[in-house]
């Protein structure tokens, strides 16, 4: 599809194009990049590695690839989606040239005997996974895509009131920015459940209920509702 097409497909749906960073090419930042420039959105991709590297899902999708001091310049949106253990390694300043009022979402797990080996802030203060992005990032974050399946970003994309449609949860503290980002995702085709503060985004952290579920809104409710606030063993450190 030429970039001319989706910008087409993008305005007809209604939506207004966004200036997005997209922090982090993985498997959730390469497929939201895929997704969010089919949409007409202006996205700007970065990675550890350099720009150089992300030639080929530039060409692919029409994206700019940049360094990752560069990635927020200018962007409604920036997505960080980095592992955990990396977050410090940012870049300082990394959202000082943001859009006023940028919505952050923080699509990070904590997996400790996985990845990402122990972090004391999480593991003995009991911050949640996002509080200690929020602190390393120095600005509000929404959380989302955490426990989402990155073929599923592709593949499961369903209109609104399809009875197939899945939900995914939302948790943050800033109601305005978390509305940029529910309005987002259902653009992108998925049903939002409000998952409340990010000091109640536990709940959707690896090990709950929620995590990796692909289900409606009702569904998804009734799992937040259902976790329990330990951290499963399988996710300690």
């Amino acid at each position: 599809m030429t970039r001319e097409h989706r910008m087409h497909v993008h305005k007809s749906s209604g939506g207004s194009a966004m200036k997005i960073g997209i922090i982090g090419a993985g498997n959730i930042g390469g497929n939201l990049t895929r997704r969010l420039t089919a949409l007409g959105h202006d996205v700007s991709v970065a990675n550890s590695r350099g720009p150089e590297t992300l030639r080929d899902l530039a060409q692919e999708t029409g994206a700019t690839a940049v360094r990752a001091e560069d990635a927020a310049k200018g962007a409604q949106v920036v997505v960080v989606t980095v592992p955990l253990k990396a977050v410090p390694d940012l870049p300082a300043g990394l959202l000082d040239g943001a859009a006023e009022g940028v919505a952050v979402i923080d699509t990070g797990n904590y997996y400790p005997q996985q990845r990402d080996g122990r972090i004391a802030a999480i593991e003995d203060e009991g911050l949640t996974e996002s509080r200690w992005t929020e602190q390393h990032l120095g600005h509000p974050v929404i959380k989302a895509f955490n426990g989402t399946y990155a073929q599923d970003i592709l593949d499961r994309p369903r209109p609104a009131g399809d009875p197939e449609r899945m939900a995914l949860p939302v948790a943050g503290d800033d109601e305005a920015a978390k509305r940029i980002v529910r309005d987002l995702i259902d653009e992108l085709g998925f049903d939002t459940v409000d998952a409340g503060s990010i000091d109640d985004s536990w709940r959707q952290q690896p090990g709950t209920p929620v995590y990796g579920l692909r289900a409606g809104a009702e569904a998804v409710r009734k799992a937040l509702a259902e976790a329990s606030p330990e951290r499963p063993a399988d996710f300690r450190g």
